[in-house]
């Protein structure tokens, strides 16, 4: 059996969890989550507690026991408290703003990059170099910190780039000249 999978995910106060065929909706405070589940799946709630139980022994039904479980957790975390990533802008001129319904990036290149911000995301800007990016979906979360990322990923030999708050970027030496 699955550790992960046959732990029980606790609903805290305020957040309501509904199932209906196999799909789950989860409500609270900061907004709704809904997923479908697989059918060899089964999600039940048993007071103020969610229990997923596989229906057959296949390798499949295994791997995705644990997964459902921690989704479903994630779901349930996001709509009460969210979640929340910073990115850090590195490099002499690069900067980050925030206009309207887009963060506007200046990276080095010839335009800057105008990136919409997708709905259910909150995106603000300190000090031109640090990015919050907060939302109550995890999944979505990383994605959109990921695409903000790629633009300009940090760079080994001077650490310029986009770059998560905890990352840390392995730093090369650069070319020590001719003798």
């Amino acid at each position: 059996m699955s550790r992960i999978g046959k732990m029980p995910v606790d609903i805290p106060q305020g957040v309501k969890v509904e199932i209906k065929d196999h799909t789950v909706s989860v409500a609270g405070p900061k907004g709704e989550l809904v997923r479908e589940v697989d059918s060899i799946i089964q999600v039940k709630t048993e007071g103020d507690r969610v229990t997923l139980t596989r229906t057959e022994e296949s390798r499949r039904a295994r791997s995705l026991h644990g997964l459902y479980r921690s989704l479903l957790d994630n779901m349930v975390k996001g709509v009460s408290e969210g979640f929340k990533k910073s990115l850090v802008v590195n490099g002499v001129g690069y900067r980050a703003e925030r206009r309207g319904e887009s963060l506007v990036l200046n990276l080095g290149f010839s335009n800057p990059i105008e990136y919409p911000v997708p709905e259910n995301i909150d995106i603000q800007v300190e000090a031109n170099t640090r990015i919050t990016v907060t939302g109550i979906d995890r999944e979505q979360l990383g994605q959109v910190c990921a695409e903000i990322r790629s633009f300009r990923p940090p760079e080994p030999y001077k650490g310029k780039g986009i770059r998560y708050v905890d990352e840390r970027v392995r730093r090369k030496v650069g070319k020590t000249g001719v003798k």
